[in-house]
């Protein structure tokens, strides 16, 4: 199934068609109107350098006057075999599309609304059909039954024409045509950067981007560039205020020599203040007891600072390099 897409904004198009596979572009002098477009001259010449193939419209009251614009536009310096001509469907619109296939012209009839329209673009030879499935859905219609009867009168009586799935409003029309088996879709940006969305495909990609980064980025990588570190001759009161700056709930206790004492916790303070109350200010950081801090080697994986956490059932590790501390660990940043 060919994809188009449905767009005038220059923007649009040419996010749309870094793709790479789009089939081209269809346009209307509606969506330039909305666009402030005032050259659609110029525009069009612009389009059909961007795009594959570029849909434009050749309007007229007689199929002479049709043909007479196609050949105008392709005057502006358009390469036939990569523009195909929209004419909305009527008795003179599908005498137009018969000569201009008899000239080996590229030719979309749409704006159809009925399955007899649809069969007399076909007669006339028409390169595309074109049915407006939104359109006529907001109207109370079947448009869906109306697209399936025109892919199965192509289908039955071997008509040389792509049946293409028009004014598309959602994801869920693209799903229809498909299912229809329609031979081409034009489909608007907005509906078809949602077309690769689903939220169980955003969890699934997200984990695996998690696992990957488990089992493959070490502790070092990740810490953060503060070593939040206070000698054991520190006052309370200012290695509370060094915790703070650091940005941690807790600080590493080295002693003169830079060797690890303990790790002190805003856990700990607070229980030290519930046992002696304000006179716990008066102490320096080294004068408590410190059991063996929960560790992870600098070295080691995320997958088994993951494991220290879960198992010891706390938010920051203290990372340790050769025995010497150089920095925490947050739950986060993993």
């Amino acid at each position: 199934m060919e994809l188009y897409l449905d767009s005038a904004d220059i923007k649009e198009i040419e996010d749309a068609f870094k793709l790479g596979f789009l089939n081209g572009l269809t346009t209307t002098p509606t969506f330039m109107h909305r666009g402030g477009v005032t050259d659609i001259d110029s525009l069009i010449v612009k389009l059909s350098k961007m795009v594959p193939v570029l849909q434009i419209e050749a309007l007229g009251d007689k199929a002479e006057d049709i043909v007479k614009e196609a050949k105008r536009q392709l005057d502006l310096g358009l390469d036939p075999k990569k523009t195909v001509f929209k004419i909305p469907v009527s008795l003179e619109g599908v005498k137009g599309c018969y000569l201009l296939r008899r000239e080996g012209l590229l030719v979309n009839v749409h704006l159809v609304y009925t399955l007899q329209q649809a069969y007399m673009a076909m007669q006339a030879g028409a390169t595309y059909v074109c049915p407006l499935v939104g359109r006529l859905q907001d109207q109370g219609h079947d448009a869906l039954e109306l697209v399936k009867q025109c892919v199965t009168a192509v289908d039955h009586y071997k008509y040389d024409t792509k049946i293409m799935f028009s004014s598309v409003r959602h994801a869920e029309h693209v799903r229809n045509a498909i299912n229809l088996g329609v031979h081409t879709i034009t489909v608007p940006w907005k509906v078809m950067k949602a077309l690769t969305e689903n939220n169980f495909t955003s969890l699934g990609t997200q984990q695996f981007v998690e696992h990957t980064r488990l089992i493959t980025t070490k502790v070092k990588d990740v810490i953060r560039n503060v070593n939040p570190v206070v000698k054991a001759d520190t006052a309370l009161a200012d290695a509370i205020v060094k915790m703070t700056e650091y940005g941690y709930g807790c600080v590493t206790v080295v002693n003169a020599s830079g060797q690890l004492v303990g790790v002190f916790t805003d856990g700990d303070l607070r229980r030290r203040i519930q046992a002696e109350g304000r006179d716990v200010l008066n102490h320096k950081i080294g004068d408590f007891q410190y059991k063996q801090p929960i560790s992870v080697d600098a070295n080691s994986l995320l997958n088994e600072a993951a494991d220290v956490f879960k198992k010891n059932n706390v938010d920051t590790l203290l990372v340790t390099d050769g025995g010497k501390p150089v920095g925490m660990l947050d739950i986060q940043d993993i």
